[in-house]
């Protein structure tokens, strides 16, 4: 299954009618019967209640006893999968977009598989393998569906449905230490992508490194089949135990794919505003990628692991990485946004954002900040 999702996007280059003030009165909700909204509303209030989002996937298994696969399968494709997700098949896909396209809105696909921290499910190459061949395919469609414009696709890629969650955490607490070694830079793992070659990171056992070496295999062809196809790669960011990890595989295929010269960013990272150190991150990287002269596309987030952060944090005894509450999220999302709008307009075309959120306050924001750096 494939979902999709809209975001605003900056990029280089003058708009060709201006900023305009947006207006959430209309756009997707003209395509929407009656029915459909009352199912969308139905749904969003059962995801806002805590048992449901406590004990959903029990839930889920206790439906399919008691109602078996089909019944419980038509019921979820009638309620949750039907409000967020495009489709099961490519030709539904492509008929959600054909009517978003009329409202002059692009689609951001995604598959929705990632590997879940200490998960108990048993899984190899062969599952690795396999999902790869979903991104391909996806890559396939991203480009199909926008195939009459000159302009990118785009794709969200997770990781961590490419290589496991154990290999992320040792790459995450190696990478961690201070005066970490150079064996692991992104230069060094650029180069084991585009040779072939093993590699060999003393942090890892023989067992570990084959699986290091078979997942940069699989993140380079995915990266190298955007490239041809002309799709824009946006990495998710996921656990806070697995980013900095997820974070170095995104600056390997950096090095490799946003070079000057070729387009704009072709692998975004993803930035969670949700965390405390997002704000001073991303400063870093953005000035880092501007002295390697590499170009540099980020999506913004808040965040979508936050229960799940805390609740580790407690556990292990350590601190809270989440900011306090909803209002610090917000400020950190607005001073991160206000960071980025500010170098796409100094670095334009090596530097490109995309404000994903949902809140109208924050996408108000952007476009009315665009508006004033782009008339400076």
């Amino acid at each position: 299954m494939l979902q999709t999702c809209r975001a605003l996007c900056s990029q280089a280059g003058p708009p060709s009618r201006g900023f305009l003030p947006l207006r959430f009165d209309g756009g997707a909700f003209q395509l929407k019967h009656t029915k459909e909204l009352t199912r969308a509303l139905l749904v969003l209030r059962l995801c806002a209640w805590p048992p449901l989002v406590t004990h959903g996937l029990a839930l889920q298994a206790w439906s399919q006893r008691l109602l078996g696969s089909r019944l419980s399968g038509a019921l979820l494709r009638a309620s949750f999968y039907g409000q967020f997700v495009a489709g099961e098949t490519a030709e539904e896909v492509r008929d959600c977009v054909q009517q978003l396209r009329t409202l002059g809105l692009r689609p951001l696909l995604a598959v929705p598989t990632e590997e879940e921290p200490d998960s108990a499910a048993k899984t190899g190459e062969a599952c690795y393998e396999g999902n790869l061949g979903v991104m391909l395919r996806c890559v396939d469609l991203s480009r199909s569906l926008l195939e009459s414009l000159s302009q990118p696709s785009f794709m969200q890629l997770k990781v961590t449905a490419l290589t496991s969650t154990r290999l992320c955490k040792e790459l995450s607490l190696w990478v961690r230490r201070p005066g970490a070694s150079s064996e692991l830079s992104p230069e060094r793992l650029a180069e084991a992508m585009d040779s072939g070659q093993s590699l060999q990171v003393s942090c890892l056992n023989a067992e570990q490194n084959q699986h290091l070496q078979a997942s940069l295999s699989r993140l380079y062809r995915v990266a190298q089949h955007a490239r041809a196809r002309h799709v824009r790669l946006l990495v998710d960011a996921e656990y806070t135990s697995l980013n900095p990890a997820l974070s170095l595989f995104v600056a390997a295929l950096a090095v490799r794919w946003n070079s000057p010269g070729e387009g704009g960013p072709w692998v975004w990272n993803t930035y969670q505003a949700y965390l405390k150190d997002t704000f001073e991150r991303l400063e870093r990287d953005t000035e880092a990628a501007h002295r390697a002269g590499l170009a540099f596309g980020v999506k913004l987030v808040r965040g979508a692991y936050l229960e799940k952060e805390r609740a580790v944090a407690r556990l292990q005894g350590t601190e809270d990485p989440t900011q306090l509450d909803y209002e610090a999220t917000s400020r950190s999302y607005s001073r991160c946004l206000e960071l980025m709008l500010t170098h796409v307009a100094r670095h334009s075309p090596m530097c490109h954002l995309m404000v994903a959120s949902h809140n109208e306050e924050s996408v108000r924001q952007a476009t009315k900040w665009a508006g004033r750096l782009h008339s400076v």
